[in-house]
């Protein structure tokens, strides 16, 4: 008799699951992980406290002993049952990557996604989870940095993991990428040297969580393959404003593979729906002492306020005969193709809705591996991705203590797991029957190999020939063109974030010889005036021209510029109202709703915390206080009406220097009324303010005044649209001393 799951007409795979089902005998769908998840969580309401095996507890607040004063006694198998737990509650923090974050969410695919070329994604790829627009694949995401411990503050210079557990009907895909397109290294064999130099050095373990120090400029000065990376690094994507406003990139070039077994090279792209938008440097180190799990704490905020996070899937498609075009190679991890070379095919849409609800058990267990893949999704010879296939798989070895971390409740697959791996530490899998083994006659050869039309992975069939050489492509060799073409994309604010940014790491910097060749080897044949402007900021000798591998190109993308990846949207963005008794609040209310309305968050600053006293009579509740939160945890300022409000606040350092700093900071600040006095006090008087009390409405490098007393729809309008630009980065904030 024929088994369910057998396709005795080999019809074609997407075929058969459109009248079958799936191969794996079920269907998968956005609550799929959550209900299976449920199986393994534990509620404590209403329940007597017991031991792990089961028995309750009278008292946990004293251990046994012999007498009031005696000794603890070794039958007390509670208290040992407890401590030991606890002495063993730690597994070992990731080497890379050990600080971060992970949300729930769902990947839905579009329903007719434009392909270009391209009739239908089924002409592309065989990977269900990519087809059905009725379907929703659930999914976990980890935001991270690299460099860090797991204590370290969110807010770094560093590059983000963007790591993404996708829980298909055909088993689990693993995209593991980054908010960077591409790598430091070209080759996996460098990847220990490479994290050995940039984490803290061995004989001090200083400095946490950043690249600023001898060791790692003294490796990059010398691996001018890092180049190209070090110009992202550099630039504000180093220090995103939120995970929700960072792009994803899977970096490595990957295969998609279709139902005749037609392989296309393929870059992953996650786009997020609020742009792409950073911090500033001064920001980010204020932000990791007042907030250190600012990134972190604000995704958790959004999402369980219902302002789902939300990015695009997309790929850029390159046949494989079409690989010549490109004067470098798509197996390169430290080149991009420029999207007006190949446009990215948006293929659906990314929702993180909810948050975990034990940290350690579905965040830090959560275990990715790059060699996760499903049918109709594949590998290149990327020699960096080759190695990170062997890595992954080993480095959960070494932090589970096991191979069955798989089967940890994150990690496992919705899809049914049949196969002859057992035993081994922590084996939760209860695997019936005689053998575990193939070939065998005993079970009539089960579980059997699954032929292609049922969904078994097949490996695109890729000819290969060479010799066994250590070397490398010599379209490999050329590490400063695509560095250059990211430095004529950046905007002169963004061009001027950089060189700051380099001034501070190579500042950093005690080796003379090492700032000497980072500027000369690796700057000066990206950008000479790049190279001199920093060298003036180190205490280095400027170069006299440019160096001699300096590109003959003026090439730009402006897809690359985070001014161009900015919608006209204030969803999420977190507003500061400076309140205090004697607010004039009937104006502020109409503001507010219509900000939040807009998506805004409205939160209330005072001085002390308790109840204000409106002119009126309305109560206002703050809040924070200034002890407790600052300017930098905030995307914009709003100072309301009331004399006697601003006579307070002028009174006050910390409402003074809040606005100071917002405004170095260059965000949007707004003023009505009254407080259009404290933002006069305060901002350096270039700066052109409201001064009739019947006067329009007036906006300056992102000031919004407007002296009326009454609310107007033209102000909120205005401040809205400030809020919107992210930053005003043509303001000067030297005259501010904040």
């Amino acid at each position: 008799m024929a088994d369910e799951t057998e396709n005795p007409k080999n019809e074609p795979e997407t075929q058969r699951r459109e009248e079958h089902g799936t191969s794996n005998g079920g269907t998968v769908n956005e609550e799929s992980k959550k209900e299976q998840l449920d199986e393994v969580r534990e509620e404590p309401e209403g329940e007597y406290l017991t031991t792990d095996q089961g028995v309750r507890v009278e008292n946990t607040d004293d251990s046994l002993k012999a007498g009031t004063r005696g000794p603890t006694l070794m039958e007390d198998f509670h208290f040992r049952e407890k401590m030991t737990h606890f002495d063993h509650e730690r597994i070992p923090e990731r080497v890379v990557h050990a600080r971060g974050t992970g949300v729930h969410g769902f990947f839905e695919p579009y329903e007719n996604p434009d392909l270009g070329p391209y009739e239908s994604i089924e002409d592309l790829t065989k990977a269900s989870f990519l087809q059905d627009p009725t379907r929703r694949t659930p999914m976990f995401v980890r935001f991270s940095t690299v460099v860090g411990f797991r204590g370290s503050p969110d807010t770094v210079r560093d590059v983000r993991g963007f790591a993404m557990k996708f829980y298909t009907e055909d088993g689990n895909f693993d995209l593991v990428g980054n908010n960077i397109p591409i790598f430091f290294i070209q080759d996996a064999i460098k990847f220990p040297d490479l994290v050995h130099a940039i984490k803290p050095e061995p004989d001090d373990e200083m400095p946490q969580a950043s690249a600023a120090h001898d060791t790692f400029w003294d490796f990059a000065s010398l691996t001018p393959e890092t180049t190209h990376m070090l110009m992202w690094l550099l630039s504000g994507r180093g220090i995103p404003r939120a995970f929700r406003m960072m792009e994803g990139f899977g970096v490595h070039t990957f295969r998609f593979v279709n139902d005749e077994g037609k392989s296309r090279f393929v870059k992953f792209h996650i786009k997020p729906k609020l742009g792409i938008h950073q911090l500033v440097w001064d920001e980010t180190q204020k932000i990791a002492g007042k907030n250190p799990d600012f990134n972190r704490e604000d995704l958790y905020d959004v999402i369980e306020n219902g302002q789902y996070p939300e990015f695009e899937l997309g790929v850029q498609i390159v046949e494989e005969d079409e690989t010549d075009r490109f004067d470098f190679d798509l197996l390169d991890p430290t080149k991009i193709i420029p999207e007006e070379d190949v446009p990215v095919r948006k293929l659906g849409r990314i929702v993180l809705n909810r948050t975990p609800d034990n940290f350690f058990a579905e965040v830090e267990q959560a275990a990715f591996h790059p060699g996760n893949v499903v049918p109709g999704i594949d590998f290149t010879n990327d020699p960096l991705l080759q190695g990170r296939l062997f890595s992954y798989q080993d480095t959960q070895l070494n932090r589970f203590n096991g191979a069955n971390w798989d089967e940890v409740p994150i990690n496992r697959p919705l899809s049914p797991r049949h196969n002859n791996q057992r035993d081994g530490f922590m084996r939760q899998q209860i695997n019936k029957g005689q053998v575990s083994y193939l070939p065998n006659s005993l079970e009539t050869g089960r579980p059997r190999e699954a032929p292609e039309e049922d969904g078994g992975y097949v490996h695109h069939a890729e000819k290969i020939s060479g010799q066994k050489i250590r070397e490398r492509s010599e379209r490999f060799k050329d590490h400063f063109s695509q560095a250059r073409l990211f430095w004529n994309s950046m905007s002169p604010p963004e061009q001027q974030n950089m060189i700051d940014a380099a001034r501070f790491e190579l500042g950093k910097v005690d080796t003379h010889e090492v700032k000497e060749r980072v500027v000369n080897d690796l700057f000066n044949n990206v950008d000479h005036e790049f190279a001199k402007q920093v060298a003036l900021g180190i205490g280095v000798e400027p170069p006299q021209q440019r160096g001699p591998k300096h590109p003959d190109h003026d090439d730009a993308s402006p897809a690359l510029s985070m001014k161009n990846n900015s919608p006209d949207t204030i969803e999420t963005r977190k507003i500061a109202v400076l309140v205090d008794d004697g607010i004039h609040y009937d104006p502020l209310e109409p503001i507010q709703a219509m900000l939040e309305e807009k998506g805004a968050r409205i939160v209330y600053i005072s001085k002390t915390q308790g109840a204000k006293q409106s002119i009126d009579g309305a109560k206002i509740e703050p809040d924070k206080n200034h002890v407790t939160t600052a300017s930098v945890l905030f995307d914009a300022v709003l100072v309301p009406g009331g004399e006697d409000l601003v006579n307070r606040l002028t009174k006050q350092g910390d409402a003074k220097h809040f606005i100071a700093e917002a405004y170095k900071h260059k965000k949007p600040i707004a003023a009505m009324g009254a407080g259009v006095d404290l933002i006069e006090a305060v901002l350096p008087s270039e700066t052109e303010i409201s001064q009739e009390p019947d006067g329009a409405v007036v906006t300056h490098q992102g000031i919004v005044t407007h002296r009326a007393k009454d609310h107007t729809d033209a102000f909120t309008e205005a401040f809205t649209t400030a809020i919107a630009q992210h930053r005003h980065w043509e303001r000067d904030e030297e005259p501010i001393p904040a």
